[in-house]
Parts: C-alpha cells; sequence; structure tokens
C-alpha cells in the first residue's frame, strides 16, 4: 500500500499536554487532502490487582462529557518518561497504592484516525496501600471492586471508560 507524501505541516495549537497539527498530503493518485493530528505524549493506565481479586478504581468528574466516570488510573507521560515509571507514579498519586509487582500488558493507539497517543497498560501487583498525591483538579476517590463484577459491568455497558474497558481485557487471566 502507498503512503501519502506530506507537502507541508503547521502547528495550530500548542498546549500544555497536546500540540495540533494541519497537514498538507498529496495521495498516491495525486490528489491533495488535509489531516488534523492531535500530538500526545503517551499515557500508562494502571490496572491495581489487590491481592484478594478486587481492582482499585478512581471515580472521578470527567468535564469534556459532565459525568462522573469510574475509571482505572491512568496519567500522561513526562518528557523522556518510561511507561513503567509513569505507571507507578500515576498509581501512587491517585489512590495512594504502590505496586511491589508491574507487568507489562501492551499498548494501544485510542484513536489513530487524528491522535498519535501509545496508551500503555500495566497489571500492578502485591499493592501496598498509602496516601494518594492528588494533582490540583484531580477531585476522585478510590472505589474497589471485585474483578468478576468489574468484567459483568463492562459487558453490561455499565463502564463506557475506553482505558478501562482495554485495561481489564487485557488483564483478563492475570492472578492477583
Amino acid at each position: 500500500m502507498s503512503r501519502p507524501r506530506l507537502i507541508r505541516s503547521e502547528a495550530i495549537y500548542d498546549g500544555r499536554r497536546i500540540r495540533v497539527r494541519r497537514d498538507r498530503l498529496r495521495g498516491p493518485d495525486g490528489r491533495e487532502y488535509t489531516r488534523e493530528v492531535v500530538e500526545h505524549p503517551g499515557s500508562a493506565v494502571v490496572v491495581p490487582l489487590l491481592a484478594d481479586g478486587r481492582v482499585v478504581l478512581v471515580r472521578q468528574y470527567r468535564y469534556v462529557i459532565d459525568a462522573e466516570v469510574l475509571e482505572l488510573p491512568a496519567g500522561t507521560l513526562e518528557p523522556g518518561e518510561d511507561p513503567a515509571a509513569c505507571a507507578r507514579r500515576e498509581l501512587e498519586e491517585e489512590t495512594g497504592y504502590a505496586a511491589g509487582k508491574i507487568d507489562p500488558l501492551g499498548f494501544v493507539y485510542p484513536s489513530p484516525g487524528i491522535l498519535d497517543e501509545r496508551m500503555h497498560f500495566f497489571l500492578a501487583r502485591d499493592l501496598v496501600a498509602g496516601t494518594p498525591d492528588r494533582e490540583a483538579g484531580e477531585e476522585m476517590r478510590n472505589v474497589l471492586v471485585p474483578r468478576e463484577a468489574l468484567l459483568r459491568r463492562i459487558r453490561e455497558g455499565g463502564i463506557r471508560d475506553a482505558k478501562t474497558v482495554v485495561g481489564m481485557h487485557l488483564a483478563a487471566g492475570w492472578e492477583p
């Protein structure tokens, strides 16, 4: 399959966590077209699994969809940060739990038609409870849900957060 050729690229927004650019391309058939691309540094998502089989989730209000969401802990990679280090950091900051073991589960592109983000998933085990150190604007609380109950809620449509759906499916079959 032939690839398009980039004619020009212009930054149209440069924010704290994302950058948006407009690319002008020429396709293999010679026709020109435009794509808007959201550049994101990547993220880490954690499936924190307690020894008793419960999953540590956070419930927080998400302004963009004007709703409270029950979701896995996650965060944006800092420049040059290893995804596993980000996963450990976000787990502790958001939930207060520290992981004795953290295993990679893979990565996904959440929306490759417009977004270059690579979302890395990790299974955290041998958890030790502590005190969260949440950032400003992170008004959330921990919710512990048995893994099977969480998977049932996903199947029944009670969980709509994509990273939580994907993370739980990637972690299926792992033992606490």
